[in-house]
């Protein structure tokens, strides 16, 4: 049936910035192979390699390949699904169908918004460090990282800030409209553009000028893991995502589904291009990870003959093409295309 293989790629270089910074996360991929013992037909199997680069205003950025934890497209299953439906505050829901009905070509803005509120979140924790270092035990290390998911058509915007309880979920995305949400309206019905919405500290909404979906997961150290969801549509719901095996250390991990005219912003070019435009002076490492694939010969000298039991396959791993054919030593061997995360600013 289904074997846990994990790749990890030991040594690339190191980024040369002020911003020094290692990463290290876990990220279990799984790898399903199906033979047939008559046949003997080709094997499927699934890895990932990945690679981080920060964020390096010098033109010598260093890569260094690590593990990263990818959220699963299933936000159903695996842990608590019986959530709370919620209205969006009147305004709030004027100034949601204002973005998306907008036409407006300089939509790249949403990603600015969400790096500055990720900044944000991390200025917020490393303050409360200074008087109570215990803050972050869950997680020393300040970082913004930046995911796209170009087979699922997702962008994932991750920082290991301060974090959202329930409370802050309800009350910050969606039933307490700011003093800024009316005036920001009043702005653009003036002629201001839209660009300005972080001005009025409604940025997050920006959001929605590319994505029909968004899905927020946040993790604060006084509250377990949560997660936000809303299509639009004049609500939102919020459920328990503490049984989820998924689990960040601390902070918020927003999950963007992109509208199909929008997936340009999950090509890693324009993400750079996007990030060195607007966010070159944030003081926090941003790390990009990047998919790539490549190829290799891996001898296979033994036969598999686990069945496969499980035919559901994880489509947050990298998708692995496997060939076998034979040498002129009559070996076999594997032909792996691999995926693997790999990037720099």
């Amino acid at each position: 049936m289904s074997e846990a293989e994990k790749t990890t790629q030991d040594k690339d270089e190191q980024p040369t910035t002020t911003q020094e910074s290692t990463e290290q996360q876990t990220n279990t991929t799984e790898h399903s192979d199906k033979t047939d013992k008559t046949d003997k037909t080709d094997k499927t199997e699934k890895t990932e390699k990945t690679e981080h680069a920060s964020q390096d205003n010098s033109q010598h950025a260093e890569q260094k390949t690590t593990k990263v934890q990818m959220p699963s497209t299933d936000t159903t299953t695996g842990f608590d699904t019986q959530g709370e439906t919620f209205q969006f505050n009147a305004d709030i829901a004027q100034l949601m169908s204002l973005i998306i009905n907008a036409v407006y070509s300089n939509k790249e803005i949403f990603l600015r918004e969400l790096i500055s509120n990720a900044s944000d979140a991390l200025d917020k924790i490393r303050y409360l460090s200074l008087t109570n270092p215990d803050v972050l035990k869950t997680e020393k290390e300040l970082k913004i990282e930046i995911i796209p998911d170009k087979e699922n058509k997702r962008l994932i915007i991750r920082d290991t800030g301060i974090g959202m309880t329930k409370e802050d979920l309800v009350n910050n995305l969606g039933t307490i409209a700011r003093s800024g949400t009316k005036q920001f309206m009043e702005a653009i019905a003036a002629g201001a553009d839209i660009s300005m919405i972080g001005q009025f500290g409604v940025g997050f909404y920006s959001s929605y000028l590319v994505s029909e979906k968004v899905i927020v997961r946040s993790k604060h150290n006084d509250d377990e893991q949560h997660l936000w969801e809303s299509s639009a549509g004049g609500t939102f719901s919020i459920r328990s995502d503490a049984t989820n095996p998924y689990q960040l250390t601390r902070g918020t991990e927003i999950v963007l589904y992109f509208k199909e005219d929008c997936m340009t912003f999950v090509d890693v070019k324009k993400i750079k291009e996007i990030v060195k435009k607007h966010s070159q002076f944030v003081a926090f490492p941003i790390h990009l990870y990047q998919i790539k694939e490549e190829e290799k010969e891996v001898e296979d000298d033994q036969e598999d003959d686990d069945e496969d039991d499980n035919k559901d396959k994880d489509k947050d791993k990298a998708d692995i093409e496997v060939s076998e054919e034979k040498d002129k030593k009559d070996k076999k061997k594997k032909k792996v295309t691999e995926k693997k995360k790999n990037g720099k600013f």
